[in-house]
C-alpha cells in the first residue's frame, strides 16, 4: 500500500475504540491501472475496467493483513475486489469534483517512503529500479501518488471534522465500565464411548467430504537472484580494501571508555548557588589530605551514588549535560575537576578508571572487511541485475531459460508442496503464495518475489495436482474420532441447555450444580477490562446479554473451543462512571470517539458514492 494513516490509542479504553475504526484508506498497487490484455473485465466502475490481473494484485495485498490466519480464501477475494471497486469509485468522485495536489507534493512524499529509502536517505536508484521491476515510469508512479493523496485528503476532510460531545463520552464510559453481575457453573466435555455403524461413518464421509480432501499440490521451476551470490564474484584487491577500511575505520574502532566518580553540592531551597559552590571549593581543599570516595560517601547530595564512593559507573557520551561532559571528557585517570555547574548544582568529577580507544588492524578485521565490501560494491549490480529479471521474465512468459542465460542464473526445481506447507525456497510464505496465484496457475512467469531487500525469485509452474477427495478406508479413523467428538460435545450441549432451562424455570443455581456435581462460580463486579478468571469469549457474550428484567436473571449458554460450555445467570447490571484515571484522558477519549464518529461517516459516504456509481460486477468462473 503506499500510504496509510495510523493514529496511536492510549489508556484503558482504547481496545473498543480501535474496535470501531475500520483500517484507513489506502490506494491499491500500482499494477491497478496498467492496461491488460483484451479479456474481459471482471469489474468496471465508469469507464473503468478491471481484469482478473488486477483483482489478484488486489487479493494479493489486501491478504497480507491477515497473514497467518485461517479466513476463506474466496471470503477475502470478495472483500479484496470490494476494495477495488471502493477505491475507484473514490478515486473518480474526488476528480469530478475538482480535487487536486501538485507533484512537488507528492514527490516529497514519495521521498518519505522506506520502501525507496537505504540507511533512512531517499534513494535515487533504488527507486528507479523498483519503479523499473513494476514495469511503470516516474511520472506514472507521482501520478498515482498524486491520486492516492487526492482521496486521503478528501478522507481527512469527513474525519477530522467529526466530534464527540460530552453526552457522547458520558455514553461511552457508561458501557466501557459498566459492571455485570454473574454466577456461572462450567459443564465439562461429556465422553462417549459410542463406536458408529458402518453405515453412520459412510454416510458422515459422504456429508463431510470437504474435511477429507487432499491439498491441492504444486511444483515450481524457479531462478533465483541474490545480492550475497553477486558478491561473491566481486574482485578485491588489498589497495582497494585498504582504501575501504579507512573509510569504514569508525566501526572497527573501540571507543575509550572511562570510569567516573562525582560528588554533588545541589541547589535547592535550602542552599541557593553561591553556597553550594563555596561547600564545592571547600570540598576541593578537602581532597588534599582525603580519599574522594570517602569524602563524597560523607558529604555529597547525590545519596544513591554517596553509598558507593560516588561512582556513577562508565561516562557515556549524551547521557549528561553538555558541561558535565566537557569536564568528564577532558580529565586524565585519577585527575578531579573544578568545581562545575549543572542543573543539580555544582559537581566534583573524578576519572577512578581509563581505557584508551582501539582500532582493530586491517589485518585482523580482513576476512570481514572483504565481505562487507563485496555486498557494498554489488548492491548497484543487485538492482541492475534486478531490473533485467524483471523485464526478461515479462517479455518471455512462457520460460525462464532467457532470463536463466542472459543472467548467468541456474533454473532450480522444487518438490511438491501446498499452500500452507513447502521446504527450502518454498518455505517462505511469499513463495507459496505468488506460487498458487491465477498468474502461475495459467502457466506464466510470474512476477518477482522480493525476500527481504536482498533476494528476487521468479517462478514458473511445473506440476498441478488439484485436490481430491481421499478415499473413505484412509480416513476412516478420523471420521470416527471426529464423530465421537461431535457427539460428546451435543451431549454437552444439550445438559448446558437443559440446566439454562431450568434456571429460566425458577430453579435454583444451587440445588442445579448439586444435582449435577458442578461448582458455581461468581464474578460479582465483571468488568470488560478486568475478566478474571473468565475467558475473553465468555465476557464478551456476558457483556452482550440482555439485562435482567423484573427481577429475573438473563441466562446465556456460551460454548469454549475445546467442547465445554459455561451456563451464566446475570443477574445485575451497573452502569459505568468516569473513574479518575479517565478524568485525565478525556481529550484522548474525545478525539478517539471523534476520530470513530469520523470513520463511520466517511463508510456511509464511501457507501453512498458506490451505490449511486455506475458499478459492473461479473461473476468469476472458478479455478479447476
Amino acid at each position: 500500500m503506499l500510504t496509510t494513516i495510523r493514529e496511536k490509542a492510549q489508556g484503558a479504553f482504547a481496545w473498543i475504540i480501535l474496535i470501531t475504526i475500520c483500517v484507513p484508506f489506502a490506494l491499491w498497487g500500482i499494477q491497478n491501472y496498467i492496461d491488460t490484455a483484451k479479456e474481459m473485465p471482471v469489474a468496471s466502475v465508469g469507464d473503468k475496467d478491471f481484469y482478473q490481473r488486477d483483482v489478484t494484485k488486489a487479493y494479493e495485498q489486501y491478504a497480507q493483513n491477515f497473514r497467518g490466519m485461517t479466513i476463506d480464501e474466496q471470503l477475502l477475494k470478495s472483500q479484496a475486489l470490494d476494495k477495488l471497486i471502493k477505491d475507484e469509485v473514490l478515486l473518480q468522485y474526488t476528480h469530478d469534483e475538482g480535487l487536486v495536489t501538485t507533484d512537488a507534493s507528492a514527490r516529497e512524499f514519495i521521498k518519505t517512503l522506506p520502501y525507496f529509502q537505504t540507511d533512512g536517505k531517499f534513494d535515487e536508484q533504488r527507486y528507479k529500479s523498483l519503479l523499473t521491476s513494476q514495469r511503470m515510469s516516474s511520472g506514472e508512479f507521482v501520478n498515482k501518488i498524486k491520486s492516492a493523496l487526492i482521496m486521503e485528503q478528501f478522507q481527512r476532510s469527513i474525519i477530522d471534522s467529526s466530534f464527540a460531545t460530552p453526552y457522547a463520552i458520558e455514553a461511552f464510559f457508561k458501557i466501557q465500565n459498566q459492571q455485570r453481575e454473574v454466577d456461572y457453573v462450567s459443564v465439562p466435555l461429556e465422553k462417549t464411548a459410542t463406536q458408529p455403524a458402518e453405515p453412520e461413518i459412510a454416510a458422515y464421509y459422504q456429508q463431510h467430504q470437504d474435511v477429507f480432501k487432499a491439498p491441492e499440490q504444486i511444483s515450481v521451476e524457479y531462478v533465483e537472484l541474490a545480492l550475497e551470490h553477486l558478491a561473491k564474484n566481486i574482485t578485491v584487491t588489498d589497495d582497494k580494501l585498504r582504501a575501504y577500511y579507512e573509510e569504514q575505520k569508525e566501526q572497527y574502532t573501540k571507543p575509550e571508555q572511562r570510569k567516573i566518580s562525582h560528588i554533588l553540592f545541589a541547589v535547592n531551597s535550602k542552599t541557593d548557588d553561591k553556597a553550594a559552590l563555596a561547600k564545592a571549593l571547600k570540598a576541593q581543599e578537602e581532597l588534599k589530605s582525603k580519599e574522594f570516595s570517602v569524602l563524597a560517601s560523607e558529604i555529597s547530595d547525590d545519596k544513591l551514588t554517596a553509598k558507593k564512593g560516588g561512582d556513577l559507573g562508565l561516562f557515556i557520551v549524551g547521557g549528561m549535560e553538555k558541561s558535565f561532559e566537557d569536564a568528564a571528557s577532558a580529565l586524565k585517570q585519577g585527575e578531579v575537576s573544578k568545581p562545575v555547574k549543572s542543573s543539580f548544582g555544582y559537581h566534583l568529577i573524578k576519572v577512578t578508571e581509563l581505557v584508551s580507544s582501539e582500532v582493530k588492524s586491517f589485518e585482523t578485521v580482513k576476512d570481514e572487511l572483504t565481505k562487507s565490501y563485496q555486498k557494498a560494491q554489488a548492491e548497484n549490480a543487485f538492482y541492475e541485475a534486478g531490473e533485467k529479471l524483471t523485464e526478461l521474465s515479462y517479455e518471455n512468459p512462457d520460460s525462464l531459460q532467457s532470463v536463466s542465460e542472459a543472467l548467468s542464473l541456474s533454473v532450480k526445481k522444487t518438490e511438491l508442496f501446498t499452500k500452507d506447507k513447502g521446504e527450502g525456497v518454498t518455505a517462505e510464505q511469499k513463495i507459496r503464495e505468488m506460487a498458487f496465484s491465477d498468474e502461475v496457475l495459467k502457466g506464466s512467469n510470474s512476477t518477482p518475489v522480493e525476500l527481504g531487500e536482498d533476494r528476487l525469485v521468479v517462478l514458473r509452474l511445473l506440476e498441478h495436482k488439484p485436490s481430491t477427495v481421499r478415499d473413505l478406508n484412509s480416513v476412516k479413523q478420523e471420521i470416527i474420532v471426529a464423530m465421537g467428538n461431535e457427539q460428546s460435545k451435543q451431549k454437552t450441549l444439550d445438559k448446558a441447555n437443559k440446566i439454562k432451562q431450568q434456571l429460566l424455570a425458577g430453579e435454583s443455581l444451587q440445588k442445579i450444580a448439586a444435582d449435577y456435581k458442578l461448582t458455581i462460580q461468581q464474578a460479582p463486579n465483571l468488568t470488560r477490562n478486568k475478566p478474571g478468571a473468565l475467558s475473553e469469549q465468555v465476557v464478551d457474550a456476558i457483556f452482550k446479554a440482555a439485562k435482567p428484567q423484573s427481577g429475573k436473571p438473563t441466562v446465556i449458554v456460551v460454548p469454549l473451543p475445546a467442547g465445554e460450555q459455561v451456563v451464566a445467570s446475570l443477574k445485575k447490571v451497573t452502569p459505568g462512571v468516569m473513574s479518575d484515571d479517565d478524568k485525565k484522558q478525556l481529550d484522548l477519549a474525545r478525539k478517539n470517539l471523534g476520530k470513530a464518529f469520523g470513520q463511520a461517516e466517511f463508510n456511509a459516504t464511501l457507501a453512498s458514492l458506490q451505490a449511486n456509481a455506475d458499478v459492473t460486477v461479473r461473476p468469476q468462473q472458478p479455478r479447476q
